[in-house]
């Protein structure tokens, strides 16, 4: 099996390290190409003003000068193309990507795309207790966890653009108490803060703070990390609401053979 890893805090994130001892469980034949730099928050952005630069490290080892997508790109179109990839495998992130924060997220993000390019793969992220943690965020439940929940997921019949992200809570591995298939939450409108502060120059700037949710929705993956288990929600990246295609569609009803009482519509009043 050859599996892909990335992730959005970089190429020497020590949680890339854990995702790497994860998948040398099931395989030999890996690759990393991952962000040079950290680029939490990137969401499923591409570069596309600038140029790419590419290092390599060691052997199947890369690093790109772009956000996780890019990594991600760069591997299967460019480094891999001759030798894709079975899986890939993005993080381990530290911190959580719950309910809409998978949205922000680029570890997320690097998954799906490359359930987009077609590969099935798999995002992995480590909840922390507090803020300000840094590098100092234990990684001892991902480290526990990882080849356990990963196991039965390799298990399943081959299936492109499968797209799953799990979540580690945080706590020590031997007080998880399982593993809980969850759909995907939604946090408290109001959690993100902006902070203000001001430069050395006088100037004032401000930084976004994303809280530590207490919503915790019955069946979701809130729920199951504050209840102590692995959170593992299948996703996908269609992102039309069916439900509502009638009631949009009958909002239109008609209308579209009345050109010119839209347009009249449009104009200025007298």
């Amino acid at each position: 099996m050859r599996i892909l890893l990335t992730n959005d805090d970089g190429i020497n994130a020590p949680g890339l390290k854990v995702l790497e001892d994860i998948a040398r469980a099931f395989s030999d034949d890996i690759w990393v190409v991952a962000p040079a730099e950290e680029q939490s928050g990137a969401g499923h952005s591409l570069t596309i003003t600038k140029p790419l630069r590419l290092r390599k490290h060691d052997e199947r080892r890369y690093s790109v000068t772009g956000t996780p997508s890019d990594a991600v790109i760069m591997a299967v179109r460019h480094l891999m193309k001759d030798c894709p990839p079975d899986i890939i495998l993005s993080g381990v992130n530290r911190g959580a990507n719950l309910a809409d924060d998978v949205t922000y997220s680029g570890t997320v993000s690097a998954a799906m795309e490359g359930a987009i390019s077609g590969f099935s793969s798999i995002a992995f992220s480590q909840v922390y207790a507090s803020e300000g943690m840094g590098d100092s965020v234990p990684f001892a439940c991902a480290q526990g966890w990882g080849e356990k929940v990963l196991r039965p997921l390799l298990a399943l019949p081959a299936s492109q653009r499968r797209l799953i992200n799990i979540n580690f809570p945080a706590m020590e591995p031997d007080a998880v108490k399982g593993v809980k298939v969850a759909r995907q939450g939604f946090h408290e409108a109001d959690r993100t803060k902006v902070i203000t502060g001001t430069d050395p120059r006088g100037y004032d700037y401000y930084w976004y703070v994303l809280g530590h949710s207490k919503s915790t929705q019955a069946g979701t993956d809130l729920e199951a990390i504050a209840e102590g288990y692995v959170s593992v929600t299948p996703l996908h990246f269609d992102l039309t609401h069916h439900s509502a295609m009638a009631t949009i569609a009958n909002a239109y009803d008609g209308k579209e053979n009345q050109p010119e009482r839209l347009n009249a519509s449009l104009d200025p009043l007298p």
